[in-house]
């Protein structure tokens, strides 16, 4: 199997962000979900953590102090396969390295519409209501984040029968156009039903994600 691993960071915030923690768990297999070496460690940013990255992580600007700076950070050597949720923002923060991405936020849409919320936290209650609670006492640390995920993507193989690294990366790749709307009033609805006017209204904006207007030209006409 092709060296992948599941990849999450803890950031600076939104404004230019820099990598203050990140962790990793190296994938040997997808049927059976099979781990292999993990990774977690913090890193000294060249800037202030923003209050709202604060709120979210909890991880404080002094407990830094002794860490090695964020441009230290390298991927392990030989990855060809990167896999998180929403993991372009992660990508981006690290430099955005010759890799391929595997989206568990863009699959979990394309196998769950029907949720309200694809936030993990939403999912993992989805997934499992009677353990989720205790599991997410530490969310947004990136070492919890990532086992998160492997139980999102172990739920997510098992319901498209994936069992190779390269075709889960093809149905990412095919899960970047969304069949519902991801977002909005009309959440969960196929594109195909999105009223015409909204549609039209949506089109027209200047910042509509490019995905979802591709979406529209492939299923609303």
């Amino acid at each position: 199997m092709s060296k992948a691993i599941i990849f999450d960071t803890e950031t600076t915030g939104l404004d230019a962000p820099e990598i203050i923690e990140a962790a990793w768990l190296e994938l040997r297999s997808l049927s059976p979900l099979i781990f292999g070496e993990c990774f977690e460690h913090r890193y000294k940013p060249s800037k202030s953590i923003g209050l709202a990255a604060l709120a979210t992580h909890h991880i404080l600007d002094e407990e830094l102090t002794d860490c090695p700076p964020s441009s230290s950070f390298n991927l392990p050597e030989g990855v060809q396969y990167l896999i998180g949720h929403n993991v372009d923002f992660d990508w981006a923060v690290i430099g955005s390295p010759n890799v391929r991405r595997v989206c568990t936020l863009n699959l979990a849409r394309a196998v769950w519409p029907e949720l309200e919320s694809h936030s993990q936290s939403a999912i993992l209650y989805f997934l499992d209501r009677k353990n989720a609670k205790q599991r997410l006492r530490n969310a947004h640390s990136a070492g919890v984040d990532v086992r998160i995920c492997a139980t999102i993507l172990d739920h997510i193989c098992k319901e498209r029968d994936i069992d190779s690294i390269e075709v889960l990366w093809q149905k990412s790749e095919d899960a970047r156009t969304p069949t519902h709307m991801p977002f909005g009033k009309h959440k969960g609805t196929p594109i195909a039903e999105v009223p015409r006017d909204y549609a039209r209204w949506l089109l027209d904006q200047p910042n509509t994600d490019p995905f979802v207007r591709s979406a529209f030209l492939k299923y609303a006409n």
